[in-house]
């Protein structure tokens, strides 16, 4: 099984017993997480990938047909967990991934101990009463942008989405963002920005920490709300760091959120 290694850039660091699985998001891969993984290193196996597609991962093990749903994406979280044989794990998860873990924790609840969500949204579209933050129209422009001006939706996006005054960290953002192959990245943006898991939320069984971001343009308040409402055993926390990469932009609070839930 040394292939699943190899396909999606698996690293394991750290020196403790319980296990932390690290997912980044979209756009995104495991460099991300740089800033809070040294904090855990001493208490925590930790356990690094990129999803097909992302990052150093196979490109060659990408195919739209089974990746043009979020449950590609948990296929590979769960064929990562079953070759390094992890058990009882802490599943951190940035934006998509948050949901992405959740899916592979109903298919899977024996697998997972506790999930923490970074940015996490149940669904990116407005719909009736539901605030999800885009509508539809917004979706369709973002992604024929991606087609027509990878890059300048790479620039456009960044700083929008980071909503720092360090530009060192937008540029880091936009870097990881051009790095990807513009049509795997696009079709990822497809299936993430489309994607509904509201009716999922009542199957999930795992304690999960909720981490939202108070000022952040990809996810409203209201769509972290109706996931903490809708989620069992979940705990909320609304965050002083603004954006949607508080791991990025805000490590100590992150760090600190994470290690208060976790003890």
């Amino acid at each position: 099984m040394n292939d699943i290694r190899v396909r999606n850039h698996v690293k394991v660091i750290g020196e403790g017993e319980r296990t932390i699985l690290f997912a980044h998001g979209f756009g995104c891969d495991q460099s991300m997480w740089q800033f809070i993984t040294p904090s855990f290193e001493k208490k925590y196996r930790i356990v690094l990938f990129d999803y097909v597609g992302s990052g150093n991962s196979n490109l060659n093990a990408y195919t739209t047909d089974k990746y043009h749903t979020l449950h590609g994406y948990v296929q590979d979280v769960l064929d990562v967990i079953e070759t390094l044989e992890l058990k009882d794990i802490i599943f951190i998860g940035h934006s998509i991934s948050s949901m992405i873990g959740m899916l592979a924790s109903i298919e899977r609840p024996d697998y997972f101990d506790k999930m923490i969500m970074i940015g996490p949204s149940p669904c990116y579209l407005n719909d009736g009463a539901y605030f999800g933050g885009f509508e539809k129209s917004d979706i369709t422009e973002l992604l024929e942008m991606m087609e027509m001006n990878f890059a300048g939706w790479a620039s456009f996006m960044a700083p929008l989405a980071m909503n720092n005054p360090d530009p060192m960290l937008t540029k880091e953002l936009e870097r990881s963002f051009i790095s990807a192959d513009p049509v795997i990245a696009r079709e990822f943006a497809e299936v993430t920005f489309f994607s509904d898991h509201r009716e999922d939320l009542s199957k999930a069984t795992v304690p999960t920490l909720i981490l939202q971001c108070s000022d952040d343009s990809i996810v409203p308040i209201a769509a972290g709300e109706y996931l903490h409402k809708h989620l069992n055993n979940s705990t909320f926390r609304l965050m002083e760091a603004k954006g949607h990469y508080p791991h990025i932009s805000h490590p100590e609070e992150t760090i600190t959120l994470i290690n208060e839930y976790l003890t």
